[in-house]
């Protein structure tokens, strides 16, 4: 089986968490790929972010209305794509042990979405930011991340994690540093990021309330999301045979020759499990053989 094939199936029967993964990192090669043959090309691939992040400019972001969704998966920097993607690793292992993989999808969604409102809200209501207002744009799946960890956090605080060189640390502690460190950094270089971490943290929050009062804050998302995924898998139609109808009785010889071949495949089964052992029989081998010995 070679590379491509295993991506494939591990995307089609992976978790809600491995596919996101693997759209963010699909999304960060893909642009990384367009942007180094801009760049062979003397051209500048600047204009491809600015058309995928959100900006903070509210007359562009209702030019590039499809930004709020798009920025969540993009990542210009290796190593921020690299530590968002661990981050995401970690956590969503440890949430998908309280909540689905639905959940954990609209989640993602909401807090993403939830992050870029208060970075486009924070850059217009702020006078400190008016200088970058028209040239700012926020990207990455940090806000989307830390609802996630923070929903961990609230669903099981005294969880430990692992950490290098610091050895066993609780989620509540965690989540407080992170929360922290975002609210003291949003006046920082990276202030819009670090308000749209706040926007997700606050979206972990009340997820996790929603859950306490007996409601799901990702189910609405999550409905509009299985309709739209409907749309892209209609049901097959299967076609019964009448179980009344009368089938034509075959003829001596056609009888002859359909337990012939039943025979010849029969003998190439058994022939199969004395080379190779019977595990090496495919299902409906082993069904075959499984019928056959049931004939009387």
């Amino acid at each position: 089986m070679d590379i491509f094939e295993n991506i494939r199936l591990t995307f089609r029967h992976g978790s809600s968490l491995i596919k996101l993964i693997y759209i963010n990192t699909a999304v960060f090669i893909l642009v990384k790929l367009l942007l180094i043959i801009f760049i062979l090309f003397n051209f500048s691939g600047n204009f491809l972010l600015t058309y995928l992040a959100i900006p903070s400019d509210l007359t562009m972001l209702g030019q590039r209305f499809w930004t709020p969704i798009t920025y969540m998966f993009l990542h210009e920097g290796v190593w921020h794509f690299f530590f968002n993607m661990l981050t995401f690793f970690w956590f969503g292992k440890i949430f998908l042990m309280y909540f689905s993989e639905k959940q954990l999808v609209g989640l993602y969604l909401i807090g993403g979405l939830a992050g870029a409102l208060f970075y486009v809200a924070a850059y217009n209501l702020f006078p400190y930011f008016a200088p970058e207002l028209h040239s700012s744009i926020l990207m990455g799946a940090s806000g989307s991340i830390m609802a996630i960890i923070v929903a961990t956090a609230f669903r099981s605080p005294n969880m430990e994690l692992q950490l290098l060189f610091l050895g066993g640390i609780k989620l509540k502690f965690i989540a407080v540093f992170v929360v922290l460190t975002s609210l003291f950094g949003v006046t920082s270089n990276n202030g819009g990021g670090e308000i749209a971490h706040l926007g997700g943290a606050l979206t972990g929050y009340l997820f996790f309330l929603s859950l306490q009062q007996g409601k799901d804050m990702t189910s609405g998302l999550n409905r509009f999301l299985d309709r739209i995924s409907d749309l892209f898998h209609r049901p097959k139609m299967h076609v019964k045979s009448n179980p009344y109808a009368k089938s034509k009785p075959m003829t001596d010889a056609e009888f002859n020759m359909n337990k012939a071949r039943n025979i010849t495949d029969i003998d190439r089964i058994l022939d199969k499990i004395k080379s190779s052992g019977y595990e090496s029989l495919s299902s409906d081998e082993k069904k075959r053989l499984f019928d056959q010995g049931n004939k009387k």
